[in-house]
C-alpha cells in the first residue's frame, strides 16, 4: 500500500522561545510539540510536548563546548536540561488546507496552579531515571510532580488523558491544563505533588527501560478504557532482556480503576527491515520503538513503529484470543515475558499486524515522526519531534493520503 501513497508536507512555523548562550555556538529554543497528536471529538487537533530541551552529554560537548562535562560523557542516559522554564504543555493547533497553525498553548499545572517540571521524579527501587544535570554540571534535584510527556488523548468534556515516560504513569487533565489525578504503578509515587497520585498500575509497569514508558495510547469511543503500549519491551527484569526482546506489552485499562481488563503482545519488526536506518548506521533491536496510536474503533489500532529515520504504520485488531492469561501481569512471574521472547521462546499469543505504510517507500518524509492522528478515512498527519531545536530540527507535518483505507 505504501507505493502509492502520497506525502505532502504541510507549512508550519515553529514557535521561537529564545537563545541561550554557550561556548561554542547558541541553542535556539523552539517549542516541541511533536511527542503526540490527538483529536478531540469535537475534531479540534492537540499535540503534546515533552519535558523540555534538554540534551545527551556528548551533544553537549561537541555541538554547544560545555568542555567540562567531557568528564562525565560517559554517564549513562545523563540529560543536560538547560532551559527548566519550558516544560511540558499542549498546544492546540488548527489544520487549513495545506498548512498547520499554533492557536494556543496551555502549559500543564498541578492544583497550585504552578507550571509542572520537566524534572525527572524521585523513582523508586525499582523504577530508574536517568540523572538530570545542569549545564555547569551540577545534578538537578528530582520533583515528585515532574513529568516527561509523550501521549495525548483528548476527552469530550475538553480535557485529556497524558501518557509520561517516568513512572511511568498516566494524568488526568482538565480543560484549562490542571492535573487533576496522576495514576502510576503500585509501589511509585511520592509526597509533594500538588494533586492525587494514585499507586494502582500493575508493578510491573515500573519496570520499563529508562526513557521508554508510556508514549502511545488511545482512548474507546466511552471513553471508559484507554488502550497503551509500553515503547519497548520492559527491562524486565534486566536490561538484557529488554535489549533482546522483540515483543511490547499492549494494555486495555480500565480508567476507573486503573486495573488492566486485557494485556496483548506486539511484535516488533526485525531492526535491519527499517532500511534507512540500517543505510545510516548499525541497528539493534533495542532501537525499535513504538511512538503513537490511533484507535479506528474499539479492537482496530493503528501503531506508529519507527527507528529514527523509518516510520512504518500497522494496523492491528485486538483479538480477545490473543489475551493473555492474567498471571502474565505479575511482576514476580519468572521466566518473565521479555526473558522468553528475548530467548526466542516466546510460548504466548502474539498479535498480528498488517502493513499500511512505511516511509521507506516515501523517503521525502523526514525522521524522528512520533505523533499521528487520523484526518479521514484515506488520511493521515504525521510530525516529528524537533527536539525543541536542540539539533536545529524544524517541526515537520506531513499528510499522507492512502490509496485505500486502513
Amino acid at each position: 500500500m505504501s507505493k502509492t501513497a502520497r506525502a505532502t508536507r504541510l507549512s508550519f512555523e515553529d514557535e521561537e522561545l529564545g537563545e541561550i548562550a554557550f561556548p561554542k555556538r547558541a541553542l535556539r529554543v523552539r517549542r516541541g510539540i511533536g511527542s503526540g497528536l490527538a483529536l478531540s471529538p469535537d475534531g479540534r487537533l492537540f499535540a503534546v510536548g515533552d519535558r523540555g530541551p534538554n540534551l545527551k552529554v556528548k551533544l553537549a560537548v561537541e555541538r554547544y563546548g560545555l568542555e567540562h562535562l567531557r568528564d562525565i560523557e560517559g554517564a549513562d542516559q545523563a540529560k543536560i536540561m538547560p532551559c527548566l522554564d519550558v516544560g511540558p504543555a499542549i498546544v492546540e493547533l488548527t489544520v487549513e488546507q495545506d498548512s498547520v497553525r499554533q492557536v494556543a498553548v496551555l502549559p500543564l499545572r498541578d492544583g497550585k496552579g504552578r507550571a509542572a517540571s520537566g524534572l525527572p521524579t524521585p523513582g523508586s527501587a525499582n523504577c530508574v531515571l536517568e540523572p538530570a544535570l545542569a549545564p555547569d554540571g551540577r545534578r538537578l534535584g528530582p520533583d515528585p510532580g515532574g513529568i516527561d510527556s509523550e501521549g495525548l488523548a483528548a476527552t469530550r468534556d475538553g480535557g485529556f488523558w497524558v501518557g509520561d515516560e517516568y513512572g511511568p504513569s498516566l494524568l488526568r487533565v482538565s480543560a484549562d491544563g490542571t492535573i487533576e489525578r496522576r495514576l502510576l504503578p503500585e509501589g511509585c509515587g511520592s509526597d509533594g505533588a500538588a494533586y492525587r497520585q494514585e499507586p494502582v498500575l500493575p508493578a510491573v509497569a515500573a519496570r520499563r527501560h529508562v526513557n521508554r514508558g508510556f508514549e502511545a495510547m488511545a482512548l474507546s469511543a466511552d471513553e471508559q478504557r484507554l488502550h497503551l503500549i509500553f515503547q519497548s519491551p520492559l527491562a524486565h527484569p534486566d536490561g538484557h532482556a529488554h535489549e533482546q526482546a522483540n515483543h511490547c506489552r499492549l494494555w486495555t485499562l480500565d480508567l476507573s480503576s486503573g486495573s488492566v481488563l486485557a494485556q496483548y503482545l506486539y511484535p516488533l519488526d526485525p531492526p535491519d527491515s527499517f532500511r534507512r536506518d540500517a543505510a545510516e548506521d548499525e541497528v539493534s533491536r533495542a532501537d525499535v520503538k513504538v511512538s503513537e496510536m490511533v484507535a479506528l474503533s474499539d479492537r482496530r489500532l493503528l501503531l506508529l513503529e519507527r527507528i529514527s529515520h523509518t516510520t512504518k504504520i500497522y494496523l492491528v485488531e485486538l483479538d480477545p484470543s490473543a489475551a493473555l492469561a492474567s498471571e502474565e501481569l505479575d511482576v514476580d512471574r519468572r521466566p518473565t515475558i521479555e526473558e522468553r521472547s528475548a530467548a526466542g521462546r516466546l510460548d504466548l499469543p502474539v498479535l498480528e499486524k498488517r502493513l499500511v505504510l512505511s516511509t521507506d517507500d516515501l523517503p521525502q518524509v523526514c525522521k524522528d515522526m512520533e505523533g499521528m492522528v487520523v484526518l479521514s478515512e484515506r488520511s493521515l498527519l504525521l510530525v516529528n519531534d524537533n527536539d525543541f531545536g536542540t539539533e536545529d530540527a524544524a517541526t515537520q507535518f506531513w499528510r499522507i493520503d492512502l490509496p485505500e483505507a486502513p
